[in-house]
């Protein structure tokens, strides 16, 4: 009897290894192979030159920091929080033309390109103060 009930079990779990989803690589990536150099343009309130480096961490995630022209003033930033569900990527900095503010990134990330939007609002804020809309190339 017990020979059976360990058969039954092994049936069991290999029935339900096999009907399991296969994990998509795609949405596990925490955005690792698009770390390098991106530049392109930015336009919105105006326009100039993106830049954007992105970073593998220690913990095995993603950082970096822009780079952009502008009007205004030119400026770098550090990323300060970024993260990547498959292609799209979210991420967000401190603007450094005004300390009450911070920009919001999103993008949609392939082999040599990505194109995405930009939102600057006050820190704490959802209200947008002006948006726009960026493409970079992996240099």
């Amino acid at each position: 009897m017990p020979n059976r009930q360990l058969i039954r079990v092994a049936a069991v779990v290999l029935f339900a290894i096999a009907s399991a989803p296969a994990i998509d690589a795609t949405q596990s990536s925490r955005g690792q192979e698009y770390a390098g150099t991106w530049s392109g343009t930015w336009d919105g309130s105006g326009s100039g030159e993106f830049e954007l480096t992105l970073e593998q961490t220690r913990d095995g995630g993603v950082g970096g920091k822009v780079a952009v022209t502008t009007e205004g003033g030119n400026y770098t930033a550090e990323l300060k929080s970024v993260a990547f569900d498959g292609t799209k990527m979210t991420a967000s900095y401190e603007f450094p033309l005004d300390p009450s503010a911070e920009v919001a990134l999103s993008a949609t990330f392939d082999n040599r390109t990505a194109k995405g939007t930009w939102m600057l609002h006050p820190k704490g804020q959802a209200a947008e103060i002006v948006s726009g809309t960026w493409t970079v190339t992996r240099k």
